[in-house]
């Protein structure tokens, strides 16, 4: 595994293109984290030309928006976001819950808050702020 530190780049040399140049045409598969639209666009254009895919993991503050050259996509890169991981809700919760029951999954180390349902709007502005992980309400 290899780390790049941002501040570390010459001036004016982008993260996207020290990783392309690093790897020789870019990487097989990114994801962004972090919620920043900046790194969002980052990852994508540090993702491999012709099969390269940059998963948008991350979720950015309200009204933020995101945007690229449509160079990058047209060139066969992917650009694809996920949420919960991927899982769907119907089929797949129930046999997530089993597991957390169960002690296979982790989960209550992720939970940084806990509010009353009345404070449901300031819940979801600690989520969008990023000051928090994940939030339960009590009723």
């Amino acid at each position: 595994t290899d780390t790049l530190n941002p501040k570390d780049l010459p001036a004016g040399k982008t993260t996207q293109a020290q990783i392309v140049e690093d790897t020789g045409f870019g990487v097989d598969f990114s994801f962004d984290c972090t919620g920043n639209v900046d790194v969002m666009r980052s990852a994508l254009e540090c993702a491999h030309r012709g099969w390269g895919t940059s998963v948008v993991i991350g979720v950015a503050a309200a009204g933020k928006e995101i945007s690229s050259r449509p160079f990058q996509l047209v060139t066969g890169r992917k650009w694809m976001g996920t949420a919960f991981g991927g899982w769907k809700s119907r089929p797949q919760v129930p046999m997530l819950v089993d597991l957390y029951m169960d002690g296979e999954l982790k989960i209550d180390e992720y939970i940084t808050h806990t509010m009353k349902f009345s404070q449901i709007n300031e819940a979801f502005d600690l989520l969008h702020k990023g000051e928090c992980l994940r939030v339960v309400l009590t009723f």
